[in-house]
């Protein structure tokens, strides 16, 4: 590597905190590398520039303390742009790829730029490619005004969770969001008042990590952004702004907006693997650092483990890699104000780097007991692509899991799949039978019947088979499972008994999701039967595919309103029942005396059965709930639970989505009274009755 004189006296800096951080009068930058045998601190004038203005070379005795190399550099400023050059061992065989000719990202950038031509092909062939490489940014934190916004910290009793896409939200032409802001942090500001509207209290964000685009098959771009290429910096192409900074401040803007309506932000997190792939792939940051410390590698160190099903794996039980975790967590947490994360294939923080699975994983219990993170929601996507599947069992205290469970007994019950009565009991009241022996509260359970992976409420009932045809992988990729009815035709249809019979089945899913016990989460859209087409896995579709069309909330004003009283209730229920929860542990005791099939105190819990009903008490509230679900494809007459000790007033019907709307659901205090003691539910229906208690 060619040494650059430097044009004003540098200092040996600090190993600690890495990263680029202001202090001093310029910049300390501090990175670990335990093969460097040289490192090149690169500063370059813009985005656009060819090669760096300036080049320090960091010595080993000089700039070298253990595995960190550092250096201060005086008057650089917030807004700098830089980058890093390694020299060291490239002996793929032992696993160590070092190569001097390589810019790269700082693993702590908390900001990165990508210049016009960037090209992900061109970086995995040999030379030096400085013009076309991403760059880090160094950012000045504590230079924003939050004018006393705080992480809102909302208790998950109260909390309804919408998934969504930052860009994809406000990218279709018919947004009414200004073109300059349409798919960014600023447009989706402007949305917040239909979020605010719908009900929701948190939404998920899919990955705002920056992550690389072209990280997908030959002729199409990477949409949902499970492929970063930092764990700090917020996504550039998400934010309306061209300067450096833009994005961190828009991003923090958006937060801030969205607390001031009563909205957590919860980020969905890939410390799973990186975009720089299998052996194959470009060596952007991690693989020319440390190749051996950020990924888990094969016995011959070649090649990289894949248990994420994207050519690598993060080697997250690492020391380097726990504290890049951690530092990532904390900063999104103290400098960009976040509620929570969801951890996409939480699984893979158990593995070691060997692969296999760790009863106590250090990682996990270094972000649990972590005092910055103390009531943060921690949500686990607890499996991984390689068949670790640990809901139920995941490590830790604090994690909420994804229930793939509740999805696929609730999508089986109301396709009247025989032998799911039971499993759909257990899933309305927490999933006792995988939770249970917690003895935790049942918002350990993160309820969803659909999520951005897979087909969306609308193509559920629409749709027998998936139709991923425009991915350009021949149909291949995708899940197979789906666990979908069409309701007699495929695709989109004129015929208006289908069309109602669709209308109501996705009604009977949102309102199972909402009414059961556990932390509920709503998909982007799904209130208005957005469509992909039957697309199920639209990773790399950036267009109308995967855009919410705001044309569905006239076409499916029904289905809005239904979303917003049923969020609504249940809202004003979780705030009336905070002294009166039961735990898992009591539901199991009680549940048998609570069940019932079409004859009360009766369930059948036979294979054939398709009919269930279920009773809650809640005294609190002065009332006793009656929900019961016909799957079957006939109307059934449900005999009501009778008078108890004279206690019961008088039923009334809140919801029957056997009925069209307005009559689907009522305003609570306008339920009108059931007259005898029978209720007709229609086929295929949800009926949720209330009765004051005297």
């Amino acid at each position: 590597m060619k040494k650059h004189a430097s044009p004003r006296r540098v200092s040996p800096g600090r190993a600690d905190p890495l990263g680029a951080t202001l202090r001093e009068g310029g910049v300390n930058f501090s990175l670990y590398s335990r093969p460097a045998q040289r490192v090149e601190l690169l500063l370059f004038d813009g985005v656009e520039a060819a090669q760096p203005s300036r080049v320090i070379a960091l010595e080993p005795g000089l700039n070298r303390s253990y595995h960190y190399w550092h250096v201060h550099v005086p008057g650089v400023k917030a807004g700098q742009l830089y980058a890093y050059r390694v020299d060291g061992p490239n002996e793929p065989d032992r696993g160590v790829r070092c190569d001097p000719t390589k810019v790269l990202l700082d693993p702590y950038g908390r900001g990165v730029v990508v210049p016009p031509g960037y090209d992900r092909g061109t970086l995995t062939t040999a030379g030096d490619h400085a013009a076309l490489a991403m760059k880090s940014v160094v950012v000045d934190p504590s230079n924003y005004d939050w004018d006393g916004d705080r992480p809102l910290r909302r208790p998950a009793t109260q909390t309804v969770i919408y998934e969504m896409h930052v860009a994809g939200f406000t990218r279709h032409p018919n947004s009414g969001v200004d073109e300059a802001r349409r798919g960014t942090y600023a447009g989706l500001i402007e949305k917040i008042p239909y979020l605010q509207d719908l009900g929701v209290t948190a939404v998920e964000l899919l990955p705002v990590f920056h992550f690389d685009v072209q990280d997908a098959p030959s002729g199409r771009l990477n949409y949902w952004g499970y492929a970063p290429l930092s764990f700090f910096a917020p996504h550039p192409q998400f934010s309306s702004r061209r300067d450096p900074l833009g994005p961190v401040d828009e991003f923090r803007d958006l937060v801030k907006a969205l607390h001031r309506a009563g909205i957590e932000v919860i980020l969905d997190v890939v410390y799973n693997h990186t975009a720089e792939g299998n052996e194959n792939g470009p060596t952007i940051s991690f693989r020319g650092i440390d190749n051996e410390a950020y990924y888990i590698l094969e016995r011959d160190r070649r090649y990289y483990s894949n248990y994420t099903g994207t050519g690598n794996t993060l080697n997250a039980n690492h020391p380097a890699v726990r504290r890049l975790i951690v530092d990532s967590l904390r900063y999104w947490v103290q400098e960009m104000h976040v509620d929570g994360f969801r951890f996409d294939l939480a699984s893979i923080l158990t593995r070691d780097d060997r692969g296999h699975v760790l009863a106590q994983p250090p990682v996990l219990w270094d972000i649990e007991s972590d005092p910055v993170l103390a009531g943060t929601k921690l949500i686990a996507e607890a499996w991984d692509a390689a068949g670790l599947y640990q809901v139920g069992s995941f490590v830790g205290d604090a994690w909420r899991e994804w229930n793939g469970r509740f999805r696929d007994d609730v999508r089986d019950f109301f396709r009247a799949e025989p032998g799911s009565i039971r499993r759909v009991a257990d899933v309305i009241i927490g999933s006792p039978n995988v939770f249970g022996h917690e003895g935790r509260e049942p918002e350990q359970s993160i309820n969803f019947v659909t999520c951005h992976d897979g087909f969306t409420m609308n193509d559920l009932v629409s749709y027998n088979t998936k139709h991923n045809e425009a991915n350009g992988e021949g149909n291949r990729d995708g899940a197979n499972d789906n666990r979908s009815w069409n309701c007699g035709i495929e695709g989109p249809t004129d015929d208006p008994e289908i069309e109602r019979l669709r209308n109501r089945q996705v009604k009977n899913f949102l309102a199972v999701n909402l009414l059961s016990l556990g932390l509920p989460m709503l998909t982007m859209g799904d209130e208005v039967r957005r469509t992909q087409g039957g697309n199920n896995n639209a990773y790399c579709q950036d267009n109308e595919i995967s855009w919410f069309d705001w044309s569905l909330l006239e076409r499916h004003a029904d289905v809005r309103r239904f979303v917003k009283l049923l969020v609504a209730q249940r809202r004003t229920r979780a705030a009336d029942a905070r002294g009166e929860r039961p735990g898992l542990s009591h539901l199991i005791r009680e549940a048998e005396e609570a069940w019932h099939g079409v004859r009360a105190g009766q369930p059948d819990w036979g294979d054939g059965s398709h009919a269930l009903g279920f009773s809650l008490e809640m005294p609190a509230r002065g009332v006793m709930l009656h929900l019961f679900m016909n799957a079957y494809w006939e109307a059934l007459e449900f005999e009501l639970p009778p008078t108890m000790d004279g206690r019961i007033l008088a039923w009334r019907r809140w919801i029957d989505t056997g009925l069209d709307s307005p009559d689907d659901i009522v305003p609570w205090d306008d339920a009108p009274v059931v007259p005898g003691p029978t209720y007709r539910a229609e086929a295929r229906s949800v009926v949720m009755l209330y009765a004051p208690l005297a």
